[in-house]
C-alpha cells in the first residue's frame, strides 16, 4: 500500500482526524499531510506509553515508522526518533539484541544527519507579545536565528548522549516527552519538526 492509499483510510484505520483545526492550521503553514500524521502518532504513542498501555504505543510507533519510510526523505532526522522509540520499547520487554539493533541504527542516524536538519531549519517568526520585541527580532533575525539553532543543536546533543546512555543500559539522564510538552513551539515550521525529533521520545 502506497503512502498516498494509506492516507485515504487514516481516520477509520488510525483514528487521526487530519481535517481536525489544528491540522488545517498546519497545512495551512505547509506541513504535508505525512508531517501532520507522524507528529500525532508520535504524540499518542507516548500518550499510551504514560498510560501503561505499551501494546497501543508499540502499535502507534510502527504506524509512525511507515509514514516516515515512505513519506520523508532517508535524512530526516525523524527516521531515528521511530528507531530510538522502538529500541526502548524492545529493551523494556526484555528484547535486549532487538533493542541494541534500532539504537545503533538511531545512533548512526543521528550522528551523519542531526547537524544538517538543524542548519537547514527554516524558522517561522514567533509571535510576541510587544511590538518593540516584534521589532528587535524583525532587527536582528540572523543572530536570533543562529542562537536558536545553537539552543536546538543543544537538545540534539543531549537526546545523542541518552541514546549512548540507553545502548550502555543506563538511565538516559535528560528528559524527553515530558519536555516536548512544555517546549512544543506553537508555530508548525522546521522547528517543530526537528524538535519533535529530538523529544517525542518515551520517557524511559
Amino acid at each position: 500500500m502506497s503512502y498516498t492509499e494509506m492516507n485515504m483510510f487514516v481516520p477509520r484505520i488510525w483514528g487521526f482526524d487530519l481535517g481536525s483545526t489544528q491540522a488545517k492550521v498546519a497545512r495551512q503553514a505547509g506541513w504535508t499531510r505525512a508531517d501532520i500524521l507522524w507528529e500525532g502518532l508520535m504524540e499518542a504513542a507516548n500518550t499510551a506509553w504514560l498510560k501503561g498501555d505499551q501494546k497501543a504505543a508499540a502499535k502507534m510507533f510502527r504506524r509512525a515508522f511507515w509514514v516516515a519510510r515512505l513519506a520523508f526523505a532517508r535524512n530526516d532526522l525523524r527516521q531515528a526518533t521511530v528507531q530510538l522509540n522502538l529500541g526502548i520499547l524492545a529493551r523494556k520487554t526484555g528484547q535486549s539484541e532487538k533493542a541494541q539493533g534500532y539504537l545503533k541504527k538511531a545512533a548512526h542516524h543521528w550522528d551523519t544527519h542531526a547537524g544538517a536538519n538543524i542548519a537547514a531549519m527554516q524558522i517561522a517568526p514567533r509571535a510576541r507579545s510587544s511590538l518593540f520585541h516584534l521589532r528587535m527580532e524583525a532587527l536582528h533575525r540572523d543572530t536570533y536565528h543562529d542562537n536558536f539553532r545553537a539552543r536546538v543543536g543543544k537538545i540534539a546533543d543531549e537526546i545523542r548522549s541518552a541514546i549512548d546512555n540507553l545502548q550502555r543500559d543506563q538511565a538516559v539522564g535528560c528528559r524527553l516527552y515530558a519536555r516536548w510538552l512544555g517546549e512544543r513551539p506553537n508555530v508548525y515550521d522546521d522547528t517543530r519538526k526537528v524538535l519533535g525529533a529530538c523529544l517525542l521520545v518515551l520517557d524511559p
